[in-house]
């Protein structure tokens, strides 16, 4: 059963980003099953709101995390309905293709979304949690959802995994940085999930091959080991572990190892055929 962080008679809030559906509603609804007062986000304000509503959150908001100063608003809205204890980084692009297929609005996107959205995040939070500590309130925890492909090479994700390797290189540097003021960052770096954005890839093609070649995850799943970690000094969790180590292993000789795609890929094409 999942442990309560919120003590009771002690509210905190959080704020989850592209919380409407997939992963980050079900960050957002492990939240609320824990105690907080959590702030549903997207860039669907009103699927923002229909969630917040549907899992028990205190409130649904429209954000674009590449907006600095709306990033900021969400948290003073936040702090008004309690002291901020979490802020998760879920908003994120998948767009799939080589990367010279890639528009320059898709790859602009990528970096705007998935790497800055989030340090604009993180950044609003780790001010919030610094003024909460001048009043007595100190730490706080950050999520951040990575991915898998931060670990080495997926050929038709490049640009994708490329972001998602720089947030976890982020995360694994903030945790020294902010260690000794009590914020926690935590990532988590799962292997595909059944989200819209893995089904909107191109049908049978490369990335979606080579995603489906895995385990496909449930969000649940990677909400729930995600929060598992706020409250701990677990800087980042790879899902499944055994998928961290292979990948990890083609960073270090991509040459060799990589050789190894085509089989993946088909392994991942037959997943998809059995509707796996």
């Amino acid at each position: 059963m999942s442990k309560t962080l919120v003590k009771a008679g002690k509210p905190r809030s959080a704020v989850v980003t592209g919380a409407a559906r997939g992963i980050g509603r079900a960050v957002a609804a492990e939240l609320v099953g824990r105690g907080y007062q959590v702030v549903v986000t997207d860039l669907d304000v009103e699927a923002a709101k229909v969630t917040a509503s549907e899992i028990g959150a205190a409130l649904g908001l429209g954000l674009d995390v590449t907006d600095v100063d709306a990033t900021r608003g969400v948290l003073e809205e936040a702090r008004v309905i309690a002291p901020l204890g979490a802020w998760v980084c879920n908003a994120g692009l998948g767009y799939d293709g080589d990367l010279n297929d890639l528009t320059e609005q898709q790859v602009r996107a990528l970096v705007d979304v998935n790497l800055l959205g989030v340090v604009w995040g993180v950044r609003t939070a780790t001010d919030a949690f610094r003024r909460q500590a001048v009043d007595g309130l100190k730490g706080g925890d950050i999520g951040i959802v990575a991915s898998l492909s931060s670990h080495g090479p997926v050929p038709g994700l490049s640009m994708y995994a490329a972001t998602k390797a720089a947030v976890l290189s982020l995360a694994t540097s903030l945790h020294v940085e902010l260690r000794g003021e009590k914020i926690r960052v935590h990532a988590i770096c799962p292997d595909g999930v059944d989200t819209r954005m893995l089904a909107d890839m191109e049908p049978g093609g490369r990335a979606q091959s080579l995603v489906r070649s895995g385990t496909l995850l449930q969000p649940t799943h990677v909400a729930r080991v995600l929060v598992d970690m706020f409250g701990t000094r677990k800087v980042y969790r790879t899902m499944p572990a055994w998928r961290g180590v292979l990948m990890r292993t083609t960073s270090v000789a991509p040459g060799p190892t990589m050789r190894l795609e085509p089989l993946l890929r088909r392994q991942g094409q037959r997943k998809i055929r059995k509707g796996r």
